[in-house]
């Protein structure tokens, strides 16, 4: 499903969020913080959107991905950035060794995993100690009026711009249906807290349509 949307991924993601996800990746950015000389592991990276701006610091990035499409299509759009490399990656079993990383993040990703628990695990395996996860993930408005609005907009509006932008439409009805599925916020901090990360918080971005979670591996 992946691999037949590469191409215009970034695009149709951009109108359906009326450009939010700028905003979000900006975001995402500023909490990964990252450093020149650093190893950072950005996984269900897709076309590599986010992974550019961690590479503009200096660090080292990974970007992974499951999609053999995804990363096809980012190779393409950003083969020639020395400091950023292309992996094809499974959350729940990463090809990387223990603490590898400095920092590790995931943009709307996690819950595209059939184990995401698994995922938080090995995703903890593979950061150095004091090192540090950001999870950008949609969650659920924690205002009844706006979550309806927010609900009414997926189930009416975004399905028609999908069909009209996408190569697959297909593929945003099931966007939709694991928004819609997805745990709320706590939930989600609760799953990192189990897996070993500590320091765990969240926030909440555009209303809550989307919350930012960190996390540090203890020393």
């Amino acid at each position: 499903m992946f691999d037949q949307v590469a191409k215009r991924y970034d695009l149709t993601n951009d109108v359906l969020s009326l450009g939010n996800d700028r905003f979000w990746r900006a975001a995402t950015t500023r909490a990964v913080a990252p450093r020149a000389g650093e190893r950072i592991l950005d996984l269900a990276a897709g076309t590599g959107a986010s992974s550019v701006s961690f590479a503009r610091s200096g660090a080292h990035v990974v970007a992974a991905d499951f999609s053999p499409g995804m990363i096809a299509e980012g190779r393409r759009r950003h083969g020639g950035i020395r400091n950023l490399e292309f992996r094809e990656a499974d959350a729940t079993d990463l090809p990387f060794a223990d603490d590898e990383f400095d920092a590790v993040t995931m943009s709307f990703g996690l819950r595209n995993v059939n184990e995401p628990r698994t995922a938080l695990a090995e995703l903890l395996r593979v950061t150095r100690p004091g090192g540090r996860l950001v999870v950008c993930e949609f969650s659920h408005p924690p205002s009844r009026a706006f979550a309806g609005l927010y609900r009414f907009y997926n189930d009416r509006v975004l399905p028609v711009v999908a069909k009209a932008m996408s190569s697959n439409a297909d593929a945003y009805d099931y966007l939709n249906e694991s928004i819609r599925d997805w745990p709320d916020q706590p939930t989600l901090s609760a799953w990192i807290r189990d897996a070993g990360w500590s320091e765990v918080a969240y926030r909440n971005l555009s209303f809550g349509i989307v919350a930012l979670h960190r996390a540090v591996k203890p020393v």
